[in-house]
């Protein structure tokens, strides 16, 4: 079960981060966009997409999956509240840097799936938790 948790967020984590450095022209303008300061957007440009990335790896080996789990959901939690404060229209304008698929998506079903995968991530560490020295190893 841990393999199949570990996976879902090793995808989204790595598609999400791959889109945003293959596009990085237009994720950087789409960062600027946003309702932060520039120098802040220019930051996340490059902290998001790597983070991303890192948190897929973190996720890859047992040995660091807990870490990967709490990162993600650590980060889950901030991209779900910031989602959930643009759909109830928090701010003046509507922005977003959502990467491929989710672009299509509404504002709660962003919302929605976000959740989801905050569930997965607490489930997944709760089973780090639980289990650690039998996740990911053959015990003979």
């Amino acid at each position: 079960m841990n393999r199949i948790l570990s996976t879902i967020l090793i995808f989204l984590w790595t598609y999400t981060g791959l889109d945003k450095l293959i596009q990085f022209s237009a994720s950087r303008k789409a960062f600027l966009n946003q309702t932060f300061p520039a120098e802040l957007a220019e930051i996340l440009a490059f902290a998001i997409p790597i983070t991303e990335l890192l948190l897929a790896l973190l996720l890859l080996f047992s040995v660091t999956r807990w870490w990967g789990y709490l990162g993600s959901i650590l980060l889950l939690t901030v991209f779900t509240t910031y989602v959930g404060l643009i759909w109830v229209g928090a701010f003046p304008r509507v922005p977003c840097n959502c990467a491929g698929i989710l672009e299509s998506m509404g504002w709660a079903e962003h919302f929605v799936l976000n959740v989801v995968c905050i569930g997965l991530g607490v489930w997944g560490l709760r089973w780090e938790s639980q289990y650690p020295v039998a996740v990911g190893r053959n015990e003979s």
